[in-house]
């Protein structure tokens, strides 16, 4: 019988026939469209075949009128594997709660382990964890991914200037690295501090050595500001200078800045999609439909499921869809000005290090050709201008 599979879904019943007349009865049966397969003798008086589990109730009345007897042997088939399930129904949900609740427990959080961190950093690190919701016995795949944690940890806490977050079977591993970690000595070379650059000397703060100039002074690049060599004469001995000698320098920043601005906006309209998958192939589980945006940008969260210690190929990731929208606009010149002033600035900042400060700025020029606002501006700078200067050997001999 080639359809076997689908007698299978319905049900089978394997059926023995004893009596008289058995050639008969099996005709009978045949010219009232009951199907039977697989007919066997044993001996003269007994027959077995196969019939579906339907024909059942169909074969009821022609058996009383016959001398035979009807024995149902085997049942088999979907709908009697789909009562021994029932029947068995405790152990098998037993079963599956016990895999259910081990599934659920290998994929919760049950570890924070933060390294590198003083006690009131790694206090503000787990407050903040605590507010993203990753704290323990919570689900890992409700979680934001460990590139978004790092870059919240990143933006909140100050005092750190790096986090390394990993995620190990049920823990998080968060590296870090504070912002006040004492640096470690340095062995600094006997010699002198002179000026990087010109400019006018404001303010000074000399640890070791011997200054050369004085509040006011000019200073060329190059000059010696404070000397190495200590002491009074007949007894003097060469150290390393250090200390930091404040000037006021200068700059010139040229910026071009355009009238027309064109900015990639997201307008609040989003859509969510869910999904389940298995290797490389995934399956959606919510949030159906084509993406109608035009312009749009996906962000995906994509967690694997666990079960003990072993990853499992079944992952769910949760996608997120915003669309986005080009936005011109026509600046006025003084808006311009004003922008194109505060990128100076900026451009400024960037080539000064961290207790530098601007102390004045002067615009020198200023334009409007082809769209777009020209500045040029004189910047008046306080910066530390002093640079180590080692000796050479015969020179401290």
């Amino acid at each position: 019988m080639n359809n076997l599979w689908v007698e299978f879904i319905g049900g089978i019943i394997t059926v023995e026939i004893r009596g008289k007349g058995i050639e008969r009865l099996i005709n009978t049966f045949t010219r009232n469209g009951i199907l039977i397969w697989h007919v066997k003798r044993h001996g003269t008086e007994s027959v077995t075949i196969k019939m579906r589990l339907k024909d059942v109730h169909k074969i009821r009345p022609i058996i009383r009128g016959s001398e035979c007897k009807v024995t149902f042997l085997r049942r088999t088939g979907i709908p009697f594997l789909f009562k021994r399930l029932i029947k068995n129904s405790g152990f098998i949900i037993g079963a599956a709660a016990f895999l259910l609740v081990i599934f659920l427990l290998s994929n919760m959080v049950w570890g924070i382990e933060i390294k590198g961190a003083g006690p009131e950093t790694e206090h503000k690190i787990r407050k903040e964890l605590d507010e993203i919701g990753v704290e323990k016995g919570k689900l890992q795949f409700l979680l934001e991914n460990v590139e978004g944690i790092q870059r919240h940890l990143s933006n909140q806490i100050e005092e750190i200037t790096w986090v390394g977050v990993e995620l190990k079977g049920t823990t998080f591993h968060f590296q870090v690295v504070e912002k006040n970690e004492p640096e470690q000595p340095e062995y600094a070379s006997p010699g002198h501090l002179v000026a990087k650059k010109k400019g006018v000397i404001v303010d000074m703060f000399i640890e070791e050595g011997q200054p050369i100039v004085s509040i006011h002074d000019h200073v060329k690049p190059g000059q010696l500001l404070v000397s190495g060599e200590i002491g009074k004469e007949g007894k003097t001995e060469i150290v390393a200078a250090k200390g930091e000698v404040f000037a006021e320098t200068w700059y010139k920043t040229d910026v071009k800045y355009s009238l027309k601005r064109t900015f990639q906006v997201f307008n609040g309209n989003e859509k969510q999609k869910h999904f389940i998958g298995i290797g490389d192939w995934q399956m959606p589980i919510w949030g159906f439909g084509k993406v109608e945006y035009q312009e749009f940008e996906t962000e995906y969260n994509k967690k694997n499921f666990r079960f003990l210690k072993w990853e499992l190929p079944i992952s769910y990731t949760h996608t997120t869809i915003r669309e986005r929208e080009q936005e011109t606009k026509i600046l006025t010149n003084e808006e311009a000005f004003a922008a194109a002033k505060v990128e100076a600035r900026n451009d400024i900042r960037n080539k000064l290090n961290e207790n530098d400060k601007i102390k004045g700025e002067k615009v020198l020029h200023k334009s409007v050709e082809d769209g777009k606002v020209i500045l040029s501006i004189h910047f008046q700078i306080i910066e530390n201008i002093a640079v180590a200067q080692p000796l050479i050997q015969g020179e401290t001999e």
